[in-house]
C-alpha cells in the first residue's frame, strides 16, 4: 500500500554480478522466492546484463537508464546483492549507484545487504563498504546484512541451497526488509491517505 498509483508494496533486487551461472544469482533467487510468498508484493530483479548502463562521464542509453532510476525510485524498498571482489562489493554494484542520479533516488528508501564470497570470513568488508556508500547518498540501511562464506560449497549444480540454516539467513534478506516496510512505511502512507481523503 506504499505505491498511490498501484496500491503495492514495490521491491526491487539489484544484482552485483553478471557472470554465467553465479553463485550471486542464486542467492538472489532464495530471496526472491520468498518475496514470491507473499502475494500482495510486486518484484523486480534487475537485469544487469541487458541495461548496460554507462561509466560515469558517459552518456549510455538515456531510455534504458531512465526506466532504471524509475524503477528504482517507484520502489518501496530495495535490496543489494552483491559478491566480494578483492575486498570490496562489485564494481558492477557500485556502477548502479553511480547511475541512480544525484540526488540519489535511493535517498529515503529502505535498503536491506546481501553478500556472498568464497572466503572463510564471507562478505563482512564488501558489506560494510556499501553499507557506507549506501548511507551516503541518503538511504535508509537495514541492519542485520547477511553475509554468506564458503559461497561455492553452500548451492548445488541446480541452485539449491544445501545448507538449512545458511537457507534461512538469506530468506531473512527479504523478511527483514517487508517487515520493516510493514512497521514504518505503510502506517505513514495509510495515514497520508486518510488525512488526503478528509480533505475533499
Amino acid at each position: 500500500m506504499t505505491d498511490s498509483r498501484e496500491g503495492q508494496i514495490r521491491i526491487v533486487i539489484i544484482p552485483g554480478s553478471v557472470r554465467e551461472g553465479n553463485y550471486t544469482d542464486k542467492a538472489v533467487a532464495l530471496v526472491a522466492d520468498e518475496i514470491g510468498k507473499y502475494g500482495d508484493i510486486k518484484l523486480e530483479v534487475i537485469d544487469m546484463m541487458a541495461l548496460d548502463l554507462p561509466l560515469p562521464g558517459q552518456q549510455g542509453d538515456l531510455a534504458s537508464l531512465k526506466h532504471f532510476r524509475d524503477t528504482v525510485a517507484s520502489a518501496t524498498g530495495v535490496i543489494f546483492a552483491t559478491p566480494e571482489y578483492h575486498g570490496s562489493f562489485s564494481a558492477l554494484t557500485k556502477l548502479a549507484i553511480e547511475n541512480l542520479g544525484f540526488p540519489s533516488v535511493l535517498a529515503g528508501k529502505p535498503v536491506a545487504l546481501l553478500g556472498v564470497a568464497a572466503g572463510a570470513i564471507g562478505a563482512i568488508k564488501s558489506l560494510e563498504q556499501l553499507r557506507g556508500v549506501c548511507s551516503h547518498v541518503g538511504s535508509i540501511v537495514l541492519p542485520a546484512p547477511v553475509s554468506v562464506a564458503g559461497v561455492q560449497r553452500v548451492f548445488d549444480d541446480q541452485g539449491n541451497c544445501t545448507d538449512e540454516m545458511i537457507d534461512k539467513r538469506i530468506r531473512h534478506v527479504a523478511t527483514n526488509l517487508i517487515d520493516y516496510i510493514n512497521d514504518h512505511i505503510c502506517p505513514g502512507i495509510g495515514l497520508e491517505e486518510i488525512v488526503r481523503t478528509s480533505d475533499h
